[in-house]
């Protein structure tokens, strides 16, 4: 299964490693991307790990869109079916 993340082109932190470090420098940084990722997205518990890493990836490639690439770009890894989203490997 494939999972998607978010992050900044100045973040030298990965979301998926370090989730409260990229965070913090995310939000010192000032984009708050945690926060425009959930506006942007429809996901809901009920939805499936595959939905769910679908709609994610659409809202991530929503906001690359309109900001026009500027400081975003997206993550992906792939993870065993196995493993509940988000788990570090």
């Amino acid at each position: 299964m494939m999972e998607y993340y978010i992050t900044t082109k100045d973040n030298p932190f990965i979301p998926y490693e370090n989730f409260t470090a990229w965070y913090k420098e995310d939000i010192r940084l000032g984009y708050y991307t945690s926060a425009l990722l959930a506006r942007i997205s429809m996901v809901s518990d009920a939805m499936s790990d595959y939905e769910y890493n679908e709609e994610t990836s659409r809202a991530i490639d929503v906001i690359i869109d309109l900001h026009n690439g500027g400081p975003y770009v997206k993550l992906i890894r792939e993870v065993p079916d196995d493993l509940p989203l988000g788990v570090a490997l």
